[in-house]
């Protein structure tokens, strides 16, 4: 059986290879700043989820058991740890846990623009027995690590003596 194509023809050249790669070199070159941004951005909304969720667990576990409770967050090591605990035991030893898991080390406590009371090296939220803010109000904010003035931010605010909560973003977690 005779084939309708040499066996030259088949494949491709050295040339080619090098120019479609070349191109694929080019767009990765291109889409890596975008696609970085986008996961850090999603990171921070996570870390901004995550924290949301974690305040009002402190402040429903102060509701549901009848005595303050607070949320504290700290930068250990490379990581953000939290911890919901019943004040009381504040001075024994409270369980920490990682915000973000596996990517905790890829944001951190924006320290400029946090105002939640800060004692031993933590940021602490109180919640009395209704629920209501025990102390000062305030607010927590992220950022990326090495991030300057205009890099993304993401924070959660407890605004109101009562407990009300909201998030913002960026130029409005610096106000």
């Amino acid at each position: 059986m005779k084939y309708p194509y040499s066996r030259l023809s088949l494949g491709f050249t050295l040339i080619e290879l090098l120019v479609v790669i070349a191109v694929i070199g080019i767009l990765a070159a291109i889409a890596t700043p975008s696609w970085l941004t986008i996961l850090k951005r999603h990171r921070l909304n996570s870390a901004q989820a995550q924290t949301l969720n974690i305040i009002r667990q402190a402040q429903q576990n102060a509701k549901s058991e009848k005595r303050v409770w607070e949320a504290s967050f700290r930068k250990s090591d490379r990581w953000i740890q939290w911890s919901v605990h019943p004040v009381s035991d504040t001075q024994t030893n409270p369980t920490w846990n990682y915000l973000l898991d596996e990517d905790a080390d890829q944001i951190e406590i924006d320290q400029t623009h946090t105002t939640l009371k800060q004692s031993n090296g933590s940021y602490n939220i109180q919640f009395q027995y209704k629920g209501r803010v025990n102390g000062q109000l305030g607010r927590i904010t992220f950022i990326s690590p090495g991030a300057n003035d205009k890099a993304p931010r993401r924070c959660v605010f407890v605004s109101t003596l009562l407990g009300a909560m909201r998030t913002d973003s960026d130029k409005g977690c610096q106000n």
